[in-house]
């Protein structure tokens, strides 16, 4: 047992030779092409206020529509109904109420009294707002000038409050382009930054566009980032239409993913692997698990585990043990051998 400690120890006390690169965030500029869908900018769903029938619907999809131009209407039978009978609760609390003062002016009922009149009189007048609202949002009117984009509701049915009924696109605020990024490119993208866009309903012309959004929060499901580019005027454009931008993802910020040549990682499965780090002062190596990226040209990107800066072991990773002396016999760049 004691020789087999020995060689144990002078394993790890043993320098191997090896080489080691720098992690370094993904810097420079690349280009990326990546596919999208044609939206209007603004794009709203129109739904009522209150469960109903639905009396009418006067538009089609495909038609357009003026602001204001009214497109749907709910059966308000019962709505006038109770929009009467709120007025009636106030004409009868403002008799109870001018009756309570009266009655107050001459010594007969307590001021407690005159007070819980006028409240009663206070909230059959919002009762009756709230049913006359209600009336107004029976009819469904064009927000702006646009397009009927989707009409999911039919005349005689039955709707519930926030239930789409019918969607417009606005057509004074343009198309964009709508492109799903990930985070480490999404941090590369700057608005305003120019963007070469093709449609093939368009005939593959190259349209210049250009940034117009970054998105600030990436999507539960698939953890992308939506890019909207803006598209220049056009009319042959339409909303569901698909398109490639070729965008320019310029350096990277601070925090950014780094990257670390192939030969360092190891032990890699699904989206998380290891490296061995150097400890400069004592010359011995460290196995550490990352996350890891996708694989580019001049490496591995790991999204999380190392820092920018500490150095990896990229040669001889095989015969090596955590926590073993080694002695670095050259470095070489994330990207490649040493010049």
């Amino acid at each position: 047992d004691a020789q087999e400690s020995r060689g144990l120890g002078d394993v790890y006390k043993r320098q191997h030779p090896v080489r080691v690169a720098q992690a370094r965030p993904v810097s420079g500029t690349s280009e990326l092409t990546v596919a999208g869908t044609v939206r209007l900018k603004r794009e709203t769903p129109l739904a009522f206020n209150t469960p109903g029938r639905l009396a009418a619907i006067t538009v089609q999809e495909g038609d357009r529509v003026t602001a204001g131009q009214v497109l749907a209407r709910l059966d308000i039978t019962a709505l006038g109904a109770a929009q009467a009978s709120a007025r009636a609760e106030v004409v009868r609390a403002a008799a109870d109420m001018k009756r309570a003062e009266d009655l107050f002016s001459k010594g007969w009922v307590t001021a407690p009294r005159v007070e819980q009149a006028r409240a009663s009189m206070a909230a059959a007048q919002a009762r009756q707002r709230a049913a006359g609202f209600d009336v107004a949002l029976a009819v469904l009117r064009a927000p702006a000038a646009g397009i009927v984009l989707s009409r999911p509701g039919e005349p005689g049915q039955i709707v519930q409050p926030g239930q789409l009924v019918l969607s417009v696109g606005e057509m004074n605020q343009g198309f964009v382009l709508r492109v799903p990024l990930a985070d480490r490119d999404a941090a590369r993208v700057r608005t305003g930054q120019p963007a070469s866009v093709t449609i093939a309903a368009l005939g593959g012309a190259v349209l210049q566009a250009v940034v117009s959004e970054v998105g600030a929060r990436g999507d539960d499901g698939t953890g992308t980032f939506r890019i909207e580019v803006k598209l220049p005027a056009d009319p042959r454009l339409a909303s569901g239409q698909i398109g490639q931008a070729r965008l320019t993802l310029g350096p990277a910020e601070a925090g950014a993913p780094l990257i670390v040549p192939a030969t360092a990682v190891f032990a890699a499965r699904a989206d998380e692997g290891f490296v061995y780090v150097l400890e400069p002062v004592t010359g011995r190596v460290r196995q550490r698990m990352v996350a890891l990226g996708t694989v580019e040209a001049a490496g591995v990107i790991v999204t999380r585990g190392l820092k920018p800066g500490e150095q990896v072991i990229t040669t001889g990773i095989d015969r090596l043990r955590n926590g073993q002396v080694v002695q670095v016999a050259g470095s070489v760049p994330a990207g490649g051998p040493a010049k």
